[in-house]
């Protein structure tokens, strides 16, 4: 039959050919299935462990009535709430389907073969993932050594050395994850001050409510400095709207035009419309997450240092943890006790587990849970 002979690898496109799936935190109810446990705990994928914003939920249960109705293709409520935030006009945003979504759009739009995106050595996985779905180029700066003070941080010299021609994004996470590591703002507007024209420099904020110092900046403040800057935020992580998934883009309306032309009709739910808008307006919201993530940074800082486990600087709702032996054989032991980590191999980061910060409680089980397994 010929559904027999069909090579599918060869029908697809070669960028998609070459691609690597990314491979999402595994789910508390398939823990539980497979391993047998009950009562887990997740502290793999950076979600808020306070939940989402009352005011999100409230808005979620009025928006539900009307689901039969289809959402508003350009999210105009949304998108007046954001622009009144950022102090940009509307024109200036696209929505996306969580963050990761813009960052498509900005590979879908300015990215092609022969061209490339440059980013750090442990960078977010999408920005390859986008970056070679288009068949372009990744030109891939090494990080920061391990004994840096910002260990394995952004390196702004080796971005820009690899900066040429054919150079259309560079993609900078601040803060940055894997890692949590930082770049103070007073240097990233210096690194986009030297950048040519022809690079769009994609600064990516996913976790900048959490950073409790001013020292980061906030980009979204520059856009009318460096028309070639793109701002990426999303409602997944500080907001604890991961299940809704609703992020945004912030650039020159020039680049915003393009991104919304390849942005699909209905990429964003009325749902995640409605809880978006909501959840801009509870501070009180962000302002808790922030205090208790603040502890608890502390808490797995402190915790894992009397494990004698080393942790990277992190400005984020996670640590990157390094040990003396593999990561894949901790967060193993880990499941097998019902906690669920992430293991970072995929970036070259074998010992090393990233460890998102939860409630004082679930802090505590993981601190007990590893010491135990590093006692034995």
């Amino acid at each position: 039959m010929l559904m027999e002979t069909l090579d599918y690898n060869e029908l697809a496109v070669p960028g998609v050919r070459r691609l690597e799936p990314y491979t999402p935190g595994k789910p508390i109810d398939e823990l539980e299935r497979e391993y047998g446990v009950t009562d887990s705990i997740k502290l793999a994928s950076n979600e808020n462990p306070l939940g989402a914003s009352p005011l999100a939920l409230e808005a979620v249960r009025g928006a539900a009535e009307d689901l039969w109705l289809y959402p508003d293709a350009n999210g105009y409520h949304l998108k007046a709430a954001l622009a009144a935030r950022h102090g940009v006009d509307p024109a200036c945003i696209t929505l996306g389907n969580g963050s990761n979504d813009v960052l498509v759009f900005l590979a879908q739009a300015f990215l092609r073969p022969g061209l490339k995106a440059v980013f750090s050595q442990y960078c977010f996985a999408v920005y390859p993932i986008a970056t070679r779905m288009v068949g372009a180029e990744a030109s891939v700066a090494p990080a920061l050594p391990a004994d840096h003070p910002m260990a394995l941080g952004h390196d702004l010299r080796a971005l820009y050395e690899r900066v040429d021609p054919d150079t259309r994004i560079v993609f900078l996470a601040n803060p940055n994850n894997p890692t949590g590591t930082w770049l103070p703002g007073e240097r990233v507007r210096d690194f986009l001050a030297s950048l040519p024209g022809h690079v769009i420099c994609v600064v990516d904020e996913a976790y900048t409510e959490y950073a409790e110092s001013d020292e980061l900046g906030d980009a979204s403040t520059w856009l009318e400095r460096f028309p070639n800057l793109v701002v990426t935020r999303t409602f997944s992580k500080a907001y604890g709207l991961a299940g809704l998934r609703v992020g945004y883009a912030l650039s020159n309306p020039g680049v915003a035009d393009l991104l919304n032309r390849v942005r699909p009709a209905f990429n964003v739910n009325s749902l995640a419309l409605a809880a978006a808008e909501a959840a801009l307006k509870d501070q009180a919201f962000i302002d808790e997450s922030r205090r208790m993530n603040a502890a608890g940074l502390v808490q797995l800082r402190d915790g894992l240092a009397a494990l004698g486990v080393g942790v990277v600087p992190s400005a984020a709702n996670f640590v990157l943890a390094r040990f003396d032996r593999s990561g894949a054989e901790l967060n193993e032991a880990l499941l097998q006790r019902g906690i669920i980590v992430r293991p970072v191999g995929n970036y070259g980061l074998d010992d090393y587990l990233r460890i998102t910060v939860g409630t004082e409680r679930q802090n505590q089980r993981l601190l007990g849970a590893l010491g135990e397994i590093l006692g034995s």
